[in-house]
């Protein structure tokens, strides 16, 4: 009974040792880098902590047919459900990290039927039956198995920032995509629209060749200009088709006809810019949490490198029974108590080499970290810029068109009365198609000017 007491004194006490032993947690513990912030996002000083970016998606993006794409493709396109499944498996591996600072319960059930004949003339029975229960624990005295969780926990973290990521990047490639495709089928409608003038100007200049009042090269130069406007329109054709096709790609969809609506007339245009601070870029935008995440596990892999060079202690304990008949198994209990201490003597300096490669690889993510900071400010400025610039380009894009058409209709009249050549006709002809296109052209540079800045800014990833 002494016996029996002594052992379980021993149990408890070293189930004592690892508890007050258990809050040990030898590393460096991990700091955000000291990065130098901008002192605003705009050109002007402001403190305004509101941004474009707080929007839902659906408010920055008020097409219905467009939001049904975007809708479509956060559910079916195939980065998305990849990055999920990701999600799904660093899950598991977190929860692996963590069962393993806990003891682990093996149960062993083991029967033997063997018969031995020494001699020839000697039999004997030489069966064995098991019933066992194996326990075992290896202590966490210096922060190992802590350190690995951790690492765990923010690869977990980072793939679910590297998930809102790729939907912050599908929106915009949805939108952007989209936005191209209704410019396309604008300009492929300027482009027939002009195919039709020129036709109707070459008719006009065949007639007059005819009658006697201008040369052949007059009419042959109509033809030319009817001809090279009509092969315009299948190139046109061919990328509205190549971008029905990428739309179908990011919806998850194989080729197909895609719904839109027609290019707007009209630019609506942000009266105010509201960008937020610039720290709230590192919280807002996934792709530098991400970094961030990962630059936490890095740190971690230094601490479960750092402690793999302090001794390991596990216990272990067998529980159970053993005989050599079925029937007696029952009554002849049987256990184990043991611990194991290893204390790494020599190993050619291989810990110590994997600990400087987890020190190099934790120096490698905290420039990883510092060059996101940095492309993340880059796009935003860029955004901002091209933001503030658009409307202006826009608006000198519209004067152009109305001066423009207004010159081309008194060149029409002058050119039928016989008061200019048919050269003046078709410059003025040619500045209004190239007028046209490039105020549609304006159009969709303000709609990707608002993708590109609620992207950059970090708008997207959260559907609340």
């Amino acid at each position: 009974m002494a016996h029996k007491f002594k052992q379980i004194r021993f149990v408890f006490s070293v189930l004592v040792l690892a508890v007050l032993t258990a809050s040990c947690q030898i590393g460096r513990q991990y700091t955000r880098p000291d990065i130098k912030l901008p002192t605003t996002l705009a050109d002007e000083e402001s403190t305004d902590s509101a941004s474009l970016a707080d929007r839902s998606w659906t408010e920055v993006y008020t097409d219905s047919i467009l939001q049904g794409h975007i809708s479509k493709a956060l559910k079916y396109n195939k980065d998305m459900l990849m990055a999920a499944a990701r999600v799904k498996e660093l899950a598991e591996m977190k929860r692996i990290d963590y069962a393993k600072m806990f003891p682990s319960l093996d149960l062993r059930i083991y029967a033997e039927k063997e018969k031995d004949n020494y001699g020839g003339d000697n039999p004997s029975d030489d069966n064995q039956f098991d019933l066992k229960a194996n326990i075992s624990w290896e202590l966490d005295l210096w922060g190992k198995l802590r350190w690995a969780r951790d690492a765990s926990m923010a690869e977990f973290m980072a793939s679910i920032e590297n998930q809102r990521a790729v939907q912050m990047s599908l929106i915009a490639q949805v939108a952007q995509a989209y936005y191209e495709l209704v410019a396309l089928d604008n300009e492929l409608s300027i482009v027939r629209q002009t195919v039709t003038a020129r036709r109707e100007s070459e008719h006009l200049a065949k007639i007059r060749y005819e009658g006697g009042l201008t040369s052949e090269v007059t009419y042959r130069q109509a033809q030319v200009e009817l001809s090279r406007t009509a092969t315009l329109e299948p190139d046109l054709e061919r990328q509205i088709t190549a971008k029905e096709n990428e739309l179908a790609f990011l919806t998850g969809e194989y080729p197909h006809h895609i719904e839109r609506s027609p290019l707007p007339q009209e630019l609506n245009y942000l009266d105010s810019l509201p960008v937020g601070l610039p720290s709230s870029l590192l919280e807002r935008r996934p792709d530098v949490r991400e970094a961030e995440q990962k630059l936490i596990a890095a740190n971690a892999a230094v601490g479960v490198a750092y402690t793999s060079m302090f001794p390991n202690i596990a216990l272990t304990a067998n529980l159970g029974a053993e005989s050599e008949e079925l029937k007696d198994l029952l009554h002849s209990p049987y256990h184990l108590l043991s611990a194991n201490l290893l204390q790494p003597v020599f190993a050619m300096g291989k810990n110590r080499a994997r600990h400087k490669a987890a020190k190099a690889a934790y120096e490698r993510a905290v420039y990883a970290y510092e060059k996101t900071v940095l492309s993340a400010f880059r796009d935003a400025f860029d955004a901002i810029a091209s933001f503030n610039k658009v409307k202006e380009i826009y608006r000198t894009r519209y004067e152009l068109e109305s001066s423009s058409k207004t010159a081309l209709s008194l060149a029409l009249v002058q050119y039928v009365n016989g008061a200019i050549g048919y050269m003046d006709l078709l410059d003025a002809q040619r500045t209004y198609l190239d007028a046209q296109i490039g105020l549609s052209n304006a159009l969709l540079d303000s709609q990707l000017a608002t993708v590109n800045l609620y992207k950059a800014l970090g708008g997207g990833w959260d559907l609340r």
